[in-house]
């Protein structure tokens, strides 16, 4: 009688171990699968103060050009030379997905503001070039692992974790134009160096805020590149073919459009600022929503809308009536700089264990293709002029659109 008790007891202890340990399990995904407003604020917090400075380049390209004594194809190297440490964002993200990276987040507001508030001390185009890889290693050392933070933090919401994130950085790069053309006015090309302290104040807030956020993901069993490969050949070919037909159209706009403003329109600096400020600021709302529309609607169908929208409304704006310039402006930065956060959560969809990574390897691609659009624009405006390189641009647009449908499906969105 005694052994029946002790065989009909001791299940029990069992049982609630199992118990226990099952709720140890579900824990960490249900704290995975919650939206942490107040982390994904303050990343997208730090992405707005970085892509701010970042943002300083485009709109002193004409002061530039003018002290330096560049063509148009030798003021778009400079925008290359930013990126050119995006080369390395696949190191930075494979790091980020095995050791938290989370400094490089922290630091990289206060090293880009420091590095881009001291160009206008560059004596020549080599030192401004070193200064600009400078302000590209501190890029890439920040946007290799925050999107992985944000989704992270962002649970099973990641497409509006990655359109605040992207709209912050929109946002950023709507402020960078008019408040490096008013440093400019203030101080001088020479005394721009003043306005770098508020990246320091960034940093030094992500520091508080971030200390125990990590990028990297809960299953450390399948950090090996061999898991991540197979996905790999099936998603990023579709996305470097998405990206090579909206690269030139992107490139001439958020690169070249202060440029032809004043040469084509005959814009005064501040006008030709104003008109990127525009074009970034609906590029803000544009990001906000599209990332979080692709939640609902699907990945598919939300990029199918853009890419058919945006090169007509860029045609549009170069032949059209000059009264529409204003609202297709507006149009051109809903449509035509706003469907990367939806391939970006397409990236963590397709990766969730090595998001870091995969998002340096999307970065990496980017970079080589963005690159040479911004070399081929600058090169057809030399030899044909700014318009007739816009056109080029714009219709090769229209062949990123049969891309979409070779994108794998969304494990979560399914056929959408």
């Amino acid at each position: 009688m005694s052994s029946e008790s002790i065989s009909v007891r001791t299940p029990e202890p069992a049982e609630a171990d199992v118990a226990q340990a099952a709720a140890a399990k579900q824990a960490p995904a249900q704290a995975e699968a919650h939206f942490h407003t107040d982390q994904v604020a303050t990343v997208a917090g730090g992405h707005l103060v970085h892509d701010t400075y970042a943002a300083f380049l485009a709109p002193l390209l004409p002061v530039l050009q003018d002290r330096l004594g560049m063509g148009y194809t030798g003021a778009g190297g400079l925008m290359i030379f930013t990126q050119l440490p995006s080369l390395f964002t696949p190191f930075i993200g494979y790091l980020a997905d095995r050791v938290s990276l989370r400094y490089f987040v922290i630091l990289a507001p206060a090293a880009t503001a420091t590095l881009m508030s001291v160009i206008g001390l560059a004596p020549d185009y080599l030192t401004l070039a070193l200064l600009l890889i400078a302000v590209g290693v501190s890029t890439a050392a920040f946007h290799a692992p925050a999107p992985a933070m944000i989704a992270r933090v962002s649970g099973n919401r990641v497409g509006t974790g990655m359109s605040v994130f992207m709209a912050t950085g929109e946002l950023g790069r709507t402020l960078g134009p008019m408040i490096a053309v008013a440093g400019v006015t203030w101080w001088g090309l020479d005394g721009l160096w003043r306005m770098a302290a508020a990246g320091w104040l960034a940093s030094a807030i992500l520091y508080w805020r971030l200390r125990t956020v990590t990028a990297r993901p809960l299953d450390q069993k399948t950090l090996g590149l061999s898991y991540m490969l197979p996905q790999a050949k099936r998603v990023f070919p579709a996305l470097a073919w998405m990206m090579g037909g909206l690269g030139l159209m992107t490139a001439a706009l958020t690169t070249y459009l202060p440029i032809f403003m004043r040469d084509e329109l005959q814009s005064s600096l501040w006008l030709a600022a104003a008109a990127l400020t525009i074009l970034e600021a609906a590029g803000v709302a544009g990001a906000l929503l599209t990332g979080t529309l692709s939640d609902r609607w699907g990945r598919r169908r939300m990029l199918l809308s853009l890419l058919c929208a945006a090169p007509v409304l860029m045609l549009f704006f170069l032949f059209g009536p000059k009264a529409l310039a204003l609202p297709l402006l507006i149009a051109l930065g809903l449509t035509a700089i706003s469907p990367t956060p939806v391939m970006m959560a397409i990236v963590q969809d397709q990766f969730p264990d090595h998001r870091a990574a995969a998002n340096g390897v999307y970065m990496f691609i980017n970079f080589l293709l963005r690159a040479l659009a911004l070399w081929l624009v600058g090169a057809l405006a030399d030899r044909y002029g700014l318009t007739a390189a816009f056109t080029v641009a714009a219709l090769a647009a229209f062949a990123a659109i049969p891309a979409v449908l070779r994108l794998p499906l969304s494990p979560r969105l399914g056929a959408r």
